[in-house]
């Protein structure tokens, strides 16, 4: 059982001991500049991009309180008035809905604070009746959890000390990581830490936007290597007549202009990584001089007759094919043999399921900070929209296009609003509105019966959307839930809560 399916079972015991709508589980990070910060590991009703989000505990009250609380954990009242950290998460929290009652306990490993678990309900009144004895058989339970998972990952314990000492790529204030849990990117992950502790030379292969260059810091990271230099040249953006420079330096006169020494990127790699970034755009020229430094070990810096000793292992990256570049002559056969001794090909996004909706979490979080937004969400329609596209820029393009929405609704934010919605409109994906409007909408329009609450008028929507859907599928529980851009235990709960007894 992986790590992920390990913490989320052991929130599904949960569900069966505490009837909520949402429980998570938020391990504590090392903590950074004095900030204590968490981040979800296992959420179970919470919308899938919560896995994307990191949650400072100086931002959230409720968070805050909770890692200070004593073993009985906290509940908060009703009327707390504390911002809570999943407004617009839940995955059916509706628009004019707040979450009313919430609670949760501080989780310990050998003695030290591990995170929290976390439960919200709807219903305010949901866990009036809940006695001690049973907050502690699920600390209990969870903390056992936690312990045999510690015990596993202890096996483990090489590749986590060289992930603690990364180079770590920053954007928006915090590090980017290559997530994803789909069976394309555990593939992936278990291949880069396969070829990780090797010095063997990697080609990483991809379309456009998919990640290398996480790929080449992971594999830094996980290498004997982690507490050297990770040195990162674009060799599309090189031209041949600097190329020489830039890779091996120069002595001072070498040409007009060389007014100084210069160390080239070898030389600053020495005893690291050297990432070669678009080497499928170098010269043929440089090709050559590449190549000649790869078999040798040894760089020559223009001007100068001293040959330099370097150990530094070598990993590249490209998008085009370089056995059909070798077929054209565009490309060297004998160096594209010495660049790919051991190939990996990053999956692109359209082939990575709901790993998407992590991602576009992550990308919520880095504008939320930079915008100095509150909160901002993907509603369901939004979420669905996205797994519908088909990604031709990747990672690359849901990261703009996310920036781009995020920045439409900031700026039609209304003032005191608990969160920020992202809506179809703000993606710009109004064509895939129509689509999933042609998909989902009921027979006929629905309207609320006479002295028919919010509530009841919305579970009789879900309920007639759920039947709709199940029909297009035939019967099909898995198909539904892609349309709704649910996970499909979710939705199966929500359809046994509204009493459709044909999805048990």
């Amino acid at each position: 059982m992986t790590t992920d399916s390990h913490y989320r079972a052991l929130l599904v015991a949960v569900r069966g001991l505490i009837a909520c709508d949402a429980v998570a589980l938020l391990r504590l990070l090392p903590e950074q500049a004095g900030e204590a910060v968490l981040q979800p590991v296992a959420v179970d009703g919470l919308a899938e991009e919560a896995l994307g989000r990191r949650f400072p505990a100086a931002a959230h009250p409720r968070l805050a309180r909770l890692l200070a609380s004593g073993p009985q954990g906290l509940r908060f009242a009703a009327d707390a008035g504390l911002p809570d950290p999943y407004d617009g998460l839940l995955a059916h929290q509706q628009a004019l809905q707040a979450v009313h009652d919430c609670m949760g306990m501080p989780l310990h490993h050998e003695g030290r604070l591990w995170g929290l678990v976390t439960l919200d309900a709807l219903n305010p009144k949901a866990f009036n009746r809940i006695d001690p004895g049973r907050l502690q058989v699920v600390t209990n339970l969870l903390e056992s959890g936690i312990a045999a998972q510690q015990s596993m990952q202890a096996l483990a314990a090489r590749a986590e000390q060289a992930q603690a000492v990364a180079q770590e790529h920053w954007q928006g204030g915090r590090p980017r990581e290559l997530l994803g849990k789909s069976a394309a990117m555990n593939q992936l992950k278990r291949e880069i830490d396969t070829v990780a502790g090797s010095d063997l030379t990697v080609l990483i292969l991809g379309e456009t936007g998919v990640g290398k260059e996480l790929v080449a810091q992971r594999l830094h990271a996980h290498s004997a290597r982690s507490a050297r230099p990770l040195v990162q040249i674009n060799c599309a953006a090189l031209p041949e007549t600097l190329a020489d420079s830039e890779l091996f330096g120069h002595k001072r006169g070498a040409f007009t202009g060389a007014v100084a020494d210069r160390v080239g990127k070898f030389e600053l790699a020495d005893g690291g990584t050297l990432f070669l970034d678009e080497v499928g755009e170098l010269p043929l020229a440089v090709q050559a001089k590449l190549l000649r430094v790869l078999q040798s070990g040894e760089v020559q810096r223009p001007g100068s007759d001293r040959l330099l000793r370097v150990d530094v292992r070598v990993l590249a990256a490209t998008n085009r094919d370089l056995g059909h570049e070798v077929a054209r002559g565009r490309f060297r056969a004998d160096l594209y043999h010495r660049l790919s001794v051991y190939p990996l090909l990053v999956p692109p996004l359209r082939d990575r399921g709901r790993d998407l909706l992590s991602l576009a979490g992550g990308f919520l979080e880095e504008n939320q900070h930079r915008l100095g937004a509150r909160n901002l969400r993907l509603t369901p329609e939004a979420s669905a929209a996205l797994l519908r596209q088909r990604w031709p820029g990747n990672v690359r393009e849901l990261e703009h296009l996310v920036s781009r929405a995020a920045l439409r609704a900031w700026a039609e934010q209304a003032p005191g609003g608990r969160w920020t919605a992202i809506e179809l409109r703000h993606l710009g994906l109004e064509g895939a509105a129509e689509v999933l409007a042609a998909s989902s909408a009921p027979a006929a329009p629905m309207q609320a019966a006479p002295g028919q609450g919010l509530r009841e008028a919305t579970e009789a929507f879900q309920r007639q959307w759920i039947e709709a859907a199940l029909l297009r599928h035939g019967g099909s529980l898995a198909g539904a839930a892609r349309d709704a851009g649910m996970d499909r235990s979710n939705l199966l709960r929500l359809a046994k809560r509204l009493g459709l007894q044909r999805c048990g």
